[in-house]
């Protein structure tokens, strides 16, 4: 995987930070299109300048899947745009 995952307790995690809590939202905004797109969504939090991501697919047990990997290439994408 990327520098930002890892993976952990059947789940990719990232936990990343922003210089500020607009760039934070900026990122999270710029995700929901590849969200939408494969329609998997994440669990994450947001405090400030840092956010959390985990990817796990619920339907099949709560492992990590290609659907995983595939969404968290594409998170990680957007992030590194966004540095």
């Amino acid at each position: 995987m990327g520098s930002i995952w890892k993976e952990e307790n059947n789940a990719l995690v990232a936990n990343i930070s922003f210089k500020s809590f607009e760039e934070a939202m900026r990122f999270i905004q710029e995700c929901v299109p590849a969200i939408e797109e494969l329609n998997h969504h994440p669990e994450w939090s947001n405090v400030y300048n840092k956010i959390l991501i985990k990817l796990t697919t619920h339907d099949s047990g709560n492992v990590v899947t290609a659907k995983d990997r595939k969404l968290a290439k594409q998170l990680e994408e957007i992030y590194c745009k966004c540095q």
